[in-house]
């Protein structure tokens, strides 16, 4: 029993070591391999603006570009899965448009977040239908940030507590 107390504890140090070291990396500047969407510029459009997948490109380039949104993009992709309300019209379009705007909206509406690698574009148009509602401006609420970029919460501190306590009991 002491043992596995004691491994807990350690496991409980080692993450609560790797979380802090993380976040000591980060604050101090150090630099972190992001993916990115392909380069664009930066200029901010005036007005309500939705980005969308471009008809007539590359289904390998449009696919590969929705895997990137929904993946490593982050984009909120739920509504475009079977039996959501943007899932019909089953085509890789309308996925890739909703993805794209997704991305589009929680990165600032700029150009550079409607590139896509040349599959995507800007438009005034508001590509909502039916009971599927792209985001715009103003939509897209801020999420937590991820776990890696959370600071060490106290909570870790009383585990480890708890556990020495039994340690020391037993």
């Amino acid at each position: 029993m002491r043992k596995n107390i004691l491994l807990i504890l350690q496991c409980l140090l080692l993450l609560e070591c790797y979380l802090a070291s993380t976040m000591e990396a980060a604050d101090a500047g150090v630099p972190v391999t992001v993916m990115s969407p392909p380069e664009g510029n930066t200029t901010f459009l005036d007005g309500t603006t939705w980005c969308v997948a471009l008809n007539g490109v590359s289904q390998i380039d449009l696919q590969n570009a929705l895997d990137w949104a929904c993946g490593l993009g982050m984009a909120d992709c739920n509504a475009i899965q079977k039996g959501e309300a943007c899932f019909e019209p089953d085509t890789l379009v309308s996925h890739a448009s909703f993805a794209f705007n997704s991305y589009y909206q929680q990165n600032g509406n700029s150009d550079i977040a409607c590139n896509f690698g040349g599959t995507a574009t800007v438009t005034k148009r508001n590509p909502s239908y039916n009971k599927c509602v792209y985001a715009s401006p103003g939509s897209v609420g801020s999420s937590a940030p991820p776990f890696y970029k959370q600071k060490p919460s106290f909570i870790w501190w009383k585990i480890v507590g708890i556990v020495v306590l039994l340690y020391l009991t037993s």
